[in-house]
């Protein structure tokens, strides 16, 4: 007898193991103690918590929390071989046979059992039959008498005793003893009310009944059909809907690979949405570009890693904290452009400052080229990758005082192009190859030169050949997220390169009443804009005027990325 089981998401970060029925006679505690052994002598992998949730309302419910990495349907099977969850009912099967004790499988029990009620249809139908034929004989007798049956009463009265009223009724009427005293006993005013019509119907229905007895009596099959149907009004009135599953290869030894207890360590990417969602991919497969647009599908970053492995979280503080890649949820193969309506908030996993923000993802791979970064004042900084073990945070920039990060991603080669967008419509970008390298420490160097009381207001890297520009203008007055803007998306191509620490180029002109860009973003085409709440934008053709200006957007844009496959630091090459 198996336990009814079922896996689902107990946590936002893990799936369990619920328990809805246990096998007779086994309670909730021997399972945990079970369990408890088993994980304490390290004999079973994988469990994280067992909780018993059972009360009067939702009735029995055991959840088994299970690790990241595991398998819950193999860990199941482990369970189903080392606990009570799956357990034997034995049943001392000793019935009376014929007056002597015997031990009894099911069939013979069925077999006995169907005997019995063969038994019990002939005995009954034996004894309906006698009745049925008594009473046919005393109407027999009453239809003889009611025919004359002023006759009948002359001679009972002309009688001196009933003895003489007896053998009088049986010469004159031919009856028999019995027939001629069940007249004798009856009272007149019985008798009276008997009528010919009456007794004729009943004697036809007592020849009938006495017909389908002796079929019954005499016919095995008719005898077995009465049973059955017998036996099915009775399934019918008092039989309940089964409640356990009969499992047809249950202790059959299966021929199939079995499923393995802990996940593989199998390469997949991690991705990072706009809306500030994670998760993995199943694999490495290259993300498609068909279909229609969803919500949540602008990815912001995304890195190779393994299922197992760890990948670094870059936040707008210049630090970077570790994350599990077991820990995020698995996002299904989809042939569209990748989306992660299907992922778990950043919130879940790490524990960020009120002003502080995730801004990419990177890896911790020596052999990449390293980590570019951009702040809000115009600084730009290499870091070399670096794996810190033991501590699950650090800092990979020295930040000045009141500056923040505003871009950070992780290379691909180190020969792409790093730009810098400003909020007073410059843009500039040059060489990475220009930017030496820095340690951890490290206050990075000029990047873009700002005119006063100007900021940065994007940091990004590009290394594909058709690129184009994004950028929407505003009032610096206007709430945030409260305009549209008007939007300009210009090829890459139209904007010169410039020496490291320039101002740049002008990239976008300001209408009346605009004095400042409220978003900007460069990279790989076509571009895929958001709103906040993930719902995709619409943005217009690319024009070929680097200093144009835009048109009025549709609804205000907090994010916009490229094509997956080519996002600068996701290298499938690597």
């Amino acid at each position: 007898m198996r336990a009814t089981t079922r896996i689902e998401s107990v946590t936002a970060r893990r799936k369990g193991i619920v328990v809805t029925e246990l096998p007779y006679g086994v309670g909730t505690e021997r399972v945990i103690e079970a369990i408890k052994k088993l994980v304490q002598a390290k004999k079973l992998q994988g469990i994280a918590d067992v909780k018993d949730l059972t009360d009067r309302e939702k009735g029995l419910r055991l959840v088994i929390e299970v690790k990241n990495g595991f398998h819950p349907e193999a860990l199941l099977e482990q369970l189903f071989k080392s606990t009570p969850l799956e357990d034997s009912f034995g049943i001392n099967a000793v019935a009376l046979v014929d007056g002597q004790p015997r031990t009894l499988g099911l069939k013979e029990m069925l077999e006995v059992f169907l005997q019995h009620r063969f038994d019990v249809v002939r005995r009954r139908s034996t004894h309906r039959r006698g009745k049925a034929a008594d009473r046919l004989h005393l109407v027999d007798g009453l239809l003889l008498a009611i025919l004359d049956i002023d006759e009948v009463i002359q001679l009972i009265r002309a009688s001196d005793n009933a003895e003489q009223a007896r053998e009088r009724l049986m010469s004159v009427f031919d009856l028999t003893e019995i027939q001629a005293n069940y007249i004798l006993d009856m009272p007149l005013r019985r008798l009276t009310r008997f009528s010919k019509l009456e007794l004729d119907k009943e004697r036809e229905e007592l020849l009938a009944t006495i017909t389908g007895l002796d079929e019954i009596l005499g016919d095995e099959a008719k005898l077995r059909a009465v049973v059955s149907d017998e036996l099915a009004d009775v399934a019918k009135t008092y039989g309940t809907p089964r409640r356990t599953v009969l499992l047809e290869a249950s202790g059959v030894a299966t021929t199939t690979a079995a499923t393995p207890l802990e996940v593989a360590d199998d390469p997949c990417f991690v991705y990072l949405s706009a809306s500030g969602l994670l998760a993995r991919t199943s694999d490495v497969e290259a993300p498609g570009e068909g279909g229609g647009r969803v919500r949540h599908d602008v990815i912001v970053s995304a890195v190779r890693a393994t299922a197992r492995g760890e990948v670094g979280v870059v936040t707008s503080a210049g630090r970077v904290r570790k994350l599990g890649v077991l820990d995020l949820p698995t996002l299904p193969s989809t042939a569209n452009h990748p989306n992660l309506q299907g992922g778990a908030p950043v919130g879940e996993f790490l524990l960020l400052e009120a002003d502080e923000r995730v801004l990419g993802l990177t890896t911790f791979d020596t052999s990449s080229p390293g980590l570019a970064l951009g702040t809000a004042q115009g600084v730009v900084k290499r870091v070399n990758p670096e794996y810190l073990s033991n501590r699950d945070e650090w800092d990979v920039i020295t930040l000045r005082d009141g500056d923040r990060v505003i871009g950070a991603l992780e290379l691909a080669s180190g020969d792409e192009e790093l730009c810098f967008i400003t909020d007073d419509a410059q843009l500039l970008h040059f060489g990475a190859a220009g930017v030496r390298p820095q340690g951890r420490s490290g206050g990075g160097i000029a990047g873009v030169k700002l005119s006063p009381g100007a900021s940065a207001t994007w940091f990004g890297a590009i290394d594909a050949d058709e690129a184009v520009v994004v950028t929407i203008s505003g009032a610096s007055s206007a709430l945030p997220g409260t305009e549209a803007g008007s939007v300009k998306v210009t090829p890459f191509s139209e904007y010169p390169g410039k020496g490291r620490a320039t101002g740049g180029v002008r990239c976008h002109r300001f209408l009346k009443g605009e004095d400042t860009l409220v978003f900007a973003w460069a990279g790989p085409a076509p571009a895929l804009a958001a709103a906040a709440s993930g719902a995709p934008v619409d943005l217009p053709e690319a024009t070929g005027r680097r200093d144009g200006s835009g048109t009025p957007g549709s609804q205000p844009v907090v994010a916009c990325s490229g094509p997956v496959g080519r996002m600068a630091g996701l290298g499938h090459d690597r």
